[in-house]
């Protein structure tokens, strides 16, 4: 699959291994700054892999606006501790990864310091990581809402929890529950990023 257009991709809270296969791909992408907030996405969930299994984080948020919120005046919520929350299952997730301890400073930053906005605290970390992988990515916003865009290569709402894309193929790669569990895909970069480090760039090739 080759892209001949920018790719256009939601915000997303650590997306998973394919957000960053079709990031890589495309080299120029636009993230989408205008559409109506949806629930039950990677917008403000990713997923990990832990000694039970698969499991689901969720940003807590405040719609603003109710259901017609823009996802950019979408706020983070204070409740329940997530950021202590998030941040425990991540290292009891990943601790023992070979490259937990050489990424985890870089990323503690973010489950330690208050973000007021879901799309400002997504960006922050989705800087980050790219920085981490090492990505040459050019990334825009739109400054419009078009449900069907002509001049991209939309993936907004086709890289989900609720289906894996099938325009990419996954290599397996080690994951520390392998044997207990078996080969899981689609979970979030932490899980490429903490289990093989320096090759997460090949994965995604």
């Amino acid at each position: 699959m080759e892209a001949k257009k920018p790719v256009l991709l939601s915000t997303a809270y650590l997306p998973p291994v394919h957000y960053f296969m079709a990031m890589k791909l495309a080299g120029e992408v636009y993230i989408e700054k205008h559409e109506t907030y949806a629930k039950q996405t990677y917008r403000n969930r990713c997923e990990i892999y832990t000694s039970n299994g698969k499991l689901a984080l969720t940003i807590p948020v405040k719609k603003v606006n109710g259901n017609h919120t823009v996802i950019d005046q979408v706020e983070v919520s204070d409740q329940y501790n997530w950021q202590v929350l998030h941040w425990r299952a991540i290292h009891a997730a990943y601790a023992n990864s070979p490259f937990f301890l050489y990424y985890k400073d870089d990323l503690k930053f973010f489950y330690q310091n208050k973000f007021n906005s879901l799309f400002d605290f997504n960006q922050q970390l989705l800087s980050e990581i790219i920085s981490l992988i090492g990505i040459n990515v050019k990334i825009s916003y739109t400054e419009v809402f078009e449900k069907q865009p002509e001049n991209w290569i939309d993936y907004r709402n086709t890289i989900s929890p609720k289906k894996l894309p099938t325009e990419f193929y996954l290599k397996p790669y080690y994951q520390s529950f392998n044997e207990k569990h078996g080969f899981i895909s689609g979970l979030s970069i932490l899980d490429v990023l903490f289990n093989i480090g320096p090759e997460t760039q090949d994965i995604l090739s």
